[in-house]
């Protein structure tokens, strides 16, 4: 996954969250479970991106000498 596709994302998706927040009307409690999962989802995103994480659910920790 190339490295700009990866920033491009991540400003996207946080403009959009912010736009939500700023912009729609909503409860407080709402809005921290939207950020909650969006946060999730981004982190299980760029795990999967980088290959920590695969997609039968297998962990494959970084070797590092």
């Amino acid at each position: 996954m190339p490295l700009i596709n990866v920033v491009l994302t991540l400003i996207v998706v946080g403009v959009v969250l912010w736009l939500i927040n700023t912009y729609i009307p909503m409860q407080s409690t709402i809005k921290t479970i939207l950020n909650a999962v969006v946060v999730i989802v981004v982190v299980l995103w760029l795990l999967y991106g980088f290959g920590v994480i695969s997609h039968s659910g297998d962990i494959h920790l970084p070797v590092v000498k």
